[in-house]
């Protein structure tokens, strides 16, 4: 009797693609199938401005070092705008550190309010220097004299200004951290008025 020849493509067929069509099959008749809406996805569905957000923050993400230093530097650019913006009109998110906070907010409406012997030094320094420049022996002992009267009047404010100003300052903010304001406010009342940072935000005589 003639030998029928047996396929060998059905002998030597990987098992394993036997195995993996029914799976492949399987899974792709699963993802026709239509999805029921209430059904879990393991993970919360993101909001629209969230995704958004995401993506440009994707699509913002620098790709060389180059690119990360330009970013910086935009970045840091932005942030001294926003920071010079804030010393003129008072805003309290972009202000520097040391000028944060409703103490230092306090310390400085204070001073503001009120007049201050140590705001007036630089113009009267330069008449007290204009003065000793005559070679009138009688103008120059009265310019020496003036400095002297300006010094203790500054000295004499200052200490009579620290004192007022601690004592609001427990009064207005007892469980709060106060330390280093009464310098603070020293130090701004040393400055001309106009060339305050951050820019007075109350009148003269107003009170804090």
């Amino acid at each position: 009797m003639p030998v029928q020849p047996v396929p060998l493509g059905f002998v030597f067929r990987s098992r394993a693609k036997d195995e993996k069509a029914p799976a492949d099959k399987t899974r792709v008749a699963l993802s026709k199938q239509p999805r029921d809406p209430q059904a879990p996805k393991g993970r919360p569905t993101p909001k629209r401005s969230e995704a958004q957000t995401q993506r440009r923050s994707v699509a913002n993400t620098p790709t060389n070092r180059k690119e990360a230093a330009k970013r910086q530097r935009e970045e840091r650019r932005e942030a001294l705008n926003r920071q010079r913006q804030a010393l003129a009109t008072g805003d309290e998110r972009y202000l520097p550190a040391r000028d944060k906070g409703p103490v230092r907010k306090f310390a400085r409406d204070w001073v503001d309010s009120r007049f201050n012997v140590a705001e007036f030094f630089l113009p009267l320094a330069v008449v007290i220097l204009v003065l000793s420049v005559v070679r009138v022996p009688a103008i120059q002992s009265i310019a020496l004299l003036l400095w002297l009267v300006v010094i203790v009047l500054i000295v004499a404010d200052a200490a009579f200004s620290g004192f007022r100003l601690k004592k609001r300052l427990k009064e207005k903010f007892p469980d709060q951290n106060t330390r280093g304001a009464v310098p603070y406010a020293l130090m701004r009342s040393l400055q001309m008025r106009r060339l305050r940072l951050p820019k007075p935000q109350v009148k003269r005589g107003e009170r804090p």
